[in-house]
């Protein structure tokens, strides 16, 4: 609630009749989530910008000035919030993510820039938090806590410490502290990465959990104890069981690629736990997602459809929320004192918000924006991300062996649809003329990490199963969670070089190359992660590196965020960065040639 006591006031003024308020919407049927109600036939009275009164009359507050909207027995409904997402991943800019989902009834972010943290540091946080504090709905930042995300296992653009955490904790808008990704560096109470959560704690700030490991033995318990107040990263219905009994909000992940609230929902609608503990959220989120399907709406219908009840489901995506993050006197319900962030719905189990008012202004309707968003210039060093040392060759995806040597075992990572999780594969292969070359036959494919921050030149290349492409295909993209480096995949290595070259030539973005030809390609100029195109823009791209992967025989959902998550040495089993592939479940670095048992 404000702090201004001329705003409170105003607020009781209107409540009692003696001021007009600003907007009044008129015979809704209310979704008190505080009470867990539907309040038929209820009026909403708002004044500069926040709720005055609800209750079922409301026309003692209506004079010529204020602004009536008949609801016609239609819900209202809080607006919506993603408790956890990386708004980068939706290839946007703060601005364009919030042109996307605000028609969709999403009023509210609680945005981790650790991806633009990875490549520029705390300036990259700061460039997100101003453009976050200019919108019309509420963005709230958390400080990115893993600068990279595995030190000594990967090498990022910028590093984040634990005194640079501590002094970003105090800038406005910041919330909390973002995912606490070293699960092994808390376990082992590291004092780096302690440190950083006691400058939250010692801030008042909410610590942000990721423990992504299916082990929930001695580590779970630790990683607990270190303090995390929530986590997105459960995939089965014991995490979500693990977490409620440790103390943690299960934040229930529905992205484009890593899609978990079917798997714990059972939680609620079987087991009976308290709902009141439970999160709804995106993580990550692609512009086609977000034009085609939707944001918090679209996770809404999907937890419903898992069988949770409409009420239930909605406060997992407000009230619970927003209790989580302290601001339940903010926003989250509606009530007296909240900010004026209302939805008019028809049918709740296919939630599609017709009208949506954020903070007292009627902002959207039926899917179409109705003010105008902030314009954002963005310096240079913002706009020129991409450092190769040389132009790449065919010779650089090379994976050399010892010549001669036969029956050779070799680690693989590999991919599972929808899931953040790989498995660590591995699988005997015959080398020809001293190198591993891929196998369309078997699914096997290279993928290689290309340094490009410091212009170090270097390649690490690895094996990759679970793409599904044919003969001569490359796919290359410089997001790359989360030191964002370049990846490149492909079954042909003058493809693969192709494909990091062009990359390299536009600015960073995605690339799908098929028999030397670009055949899908989006530019991401900011960060080699966003784009300042709209999202509907940036969708129609982003279909083109879509459809560059089935070309190329590619039939997995969202391949390319499937690509992304593959040099991330924080969820199991393997992944590749620019020190090597690096088995997750021990983290440490593996080779990839496993043994040679061949005789010369």
């Amino acid at each position: 609630m404000s702090t201004d006591p001329r705003i409170t006031k105003a607020l009781i003024d209107v409540a009692m009749g003696r001021e007009p308020a600003d907007l009044v919407i008129r015979h809704g049927t209310w979704v008190c989530v505080q009470s867990g109600e539907f309040v038929p036939d209820t009026d909403v009275a708002v004044k500069n910008g926040r709720i005055a009164y609800v209750g079922p009359d409301a026309s003692h507050a209506i004079k010529k000035e204020t602004v009536v909207i008949d609801a016609e027995n239609k819900h209202l409904v809080p607006g919506l919030l993603d408790g956890h997402v990386h708004v980068e991943s939706g290839m946007l800019t703060v601005t364009e993510f919030v042109r996307a989902v605000l028609p969709r009834g999403t009023t509210g972010l609680f945005i981790d820039p650790h991806e633009i943290a990875n490549v520029f540091g705390l300036k990259g946080v700061r460039l997100m938090a101003d453009e976050a504090a200019a919108q019309p709905i509420h963005v709230w930042v958390q400080v990115p806590s893993c600068v990279p995300s595995a030190p000594g296992m990967e090498t990022a653009g910028g590093e984040i410490t634990p005194d640079d955490v501590a002094g970003a904790l105090a800038w406005e808008r910041v919330i909390g502290l973002g995912e606490m990704m070293n699960y092994p560096g808390v376990a082992a109470a590291d004092a780096k990465t302690l440190a950083k959560m006691d400058a939250a704690r010692r801030a008042g700030k909410v610590i942000g959990g990721h423990y992504a490991s299916p082990d929930l033995g001695p580590a779970f318990h630790a990683y607990a104890a270190g303090g995390a107040e929530d986590d997105h990263e459960g995939t089965r219905l014991d995490d979500a069981v693990a977490r409620l009994r440790q103390g943690m909000k299960a934040m229930l992940r529905y992205g484009s690629a890593w899609q978990d609230v079917a798997a714990q929902a059972a939680a609620i609608t079987k087991l009976g736990l308290d709902s009141r503990h439970f999160i709804l959220c995106t993580d990550d989120c692609h512009a086609e997602t977000l034009i085609g399907e939707g944001h918090m709406d679209r996770v809404l219908r999907h937890a419903i459809a898992q069988g949770i009840p409409p009420m239930t489901a909605i406060q997992m995506a407000t009230l619970n929320t927003a209790e989580h993050f302290g601001l339940g006197r903010e926003i989250g319900q509606i009530a007296p004192g909240r900010w004026a962030d209302i939805l008019l719905v028809d049918d709740l189990k296919d939630f599609r918000p017709e009208l949506v008012i954020a903070r007292g202004e009627v902002v959207a309707e039926n899917g179409k924006v109705l003010l105008a968003l902030p314009k954002i210039d963005y310096p240079e060093w913002a706009r020129n991300s991409v450092h190769l040392k040389k132009p790449l060759k065919a010779e650089d995806f090379r994976l050399s062996v010892e010549d001669g040597k036969s029956g050779i075992r070799v680690n693989v990572i590999g991919v599972i649809e929808n899931q953040a999780p790989t498995r660590r594969l591995t699988i005997e292969v015959q080398p020809e003329g001293g190198e591993i070359r891929p196998e369309a036959g078997r699914d096997l494919a290279k993928i290689a990490l290309v340094e490009r921050h410091h212009g170090t030149g270097t390649v690490q290349v690895g094996l990759v199963a679970g793409f599904g492409f044919g003969e001569r295909c490359a796919a290359a993209s410089t997001v790359a969670h989360d030191c964002h480096h370049m990846l490149v995949v492909g079954t042909d290595d003058a493809d693969m070089a192709l494909a990091a070259n062009k990359l390299a030539e536009v600015g960073g973005g995605q690339v799908v190359i098929r028999k030397g030809k670009v055949i899908g390609l989006i530019e991401l100029p900011i960060g080699g992660l966003m784009s300042n195109q709209t999202a509907e823009k940036v969708a129609a791209r982003a279909q083109s590196i879509l459809e560059g992967f089935r070309a190329c025989g590619c039939k997995i959902n969202n391949p390319n965020m499937t690509l992304s998550l593959l040099a991330l040495p924080v969820i199991p089993e393997l992944r590749i960065t620019d020190k090597g592939l690096v088995d997750v479940t021990h983290f440490k670095l593996v080779p990839v040639v496993e043994s040679q048992e061949g005789n010369k």
